[in-house]
């Protein structure tokens, strides 16, 4: 009854399980090579689709119109079905595919815990404990999550002139990056960008850095500061 009172989010939290277990198993070609490459597609495509009906469920009523797009892009779930379509064609990278299942993991967990409440408060007492350990994790996982954005930013690139990307998608992504930094909900990508700022300062102050290392850096800062679009 808990399920099909809620239709929109039980289909997103099908959608979440499948997509990790397709994630799994690309990471954990069990399967073999071949099929884990499929999987790597499969669970972008089940991202996509919980993204889109994440999106629907925040932002019901569709217009073909710039106010709407706007509001859109403020989304997370916008996001997201923005990342699914970058990397749902490329040569599958292994750091892409984190951000996805981790996040389907956590969302997943969290209308699993609404289900078993809904079946009784003493149901599957290790499913619960496993839950709750997830649950504690979750900061570390969120910043997980942001480390991995950020680092793709340069994997785009590099991939790029391996021969394994496509032109278009360093400056497509760089879009992505810019709005997780923007983001209102998910403040972890600023954050880490500014942890990283401040690691990489300290350990450039050090005497023992050579000179034209701390100028290679602080160019690097300067030049990525002013990539960083405004947070209101």
């Amino acid at each position: 009854q808990f399920l099909m009172a809620n239709k929109l989010d039980t289909a997103m939290w099908i959608s979440r399980l499948f997509t990790v277990y397709c994630s799994a198993l690309f990471v954990l070609p069990l399967l073999g090579l071949h099929e884990a490459a499929s999987f790597y597609q499969r669970a972008l495509l089940a991202n996509a689709l919980t993204s889109a009906l994440r999106l629907h469920q925040r932002l019901p009523h569709f217009q073909l119109s710039r106010a709407f797009l706007a509001q859109a892009l403020l989304e997370d779930s916008c996001h997201y079905l923005l990342y699914s379509l970058i990397f749902v064609n490329s040569y599958p990278v292994t750091m892409s595919i984190f951000p996805v299942l981790l996040f389907s993991l956590l969302h997943a967990a969290t209308y699993t815990k609404k289900v078993l409440d809904a079946r009784g408060s003493n149901s599957l007492p290790f499913l619960r404990n496993l839950l709750e350990k997830l649950n504690a994790n979750q900061q570390n996982i969120l910043k997980f999550i942001a480390c991995n954005e950020i680092f793709l930013m340069p994997a785009t690139v590099f991939m790029l002139f391996s021969g394994q990307g496509s032109l278009l998608q360093p400056f497509i992504y760089y879009r992505f990056l810019t709005l997780r930094y923007s983001s209102r909900r998910n403040p972890y990508c600023r954050t880490l960008f500014t942890e990283l700022r401040i690691v990489v300062e300290h350990l450039i102050t050090k005497p023992a850095c050579p000179v034209f290392v701390r100028r290679l850096c602080l160019s690097g800062i300067s030049f990525i500061s002013r990539l960083a679009p405004t947070v209101a």
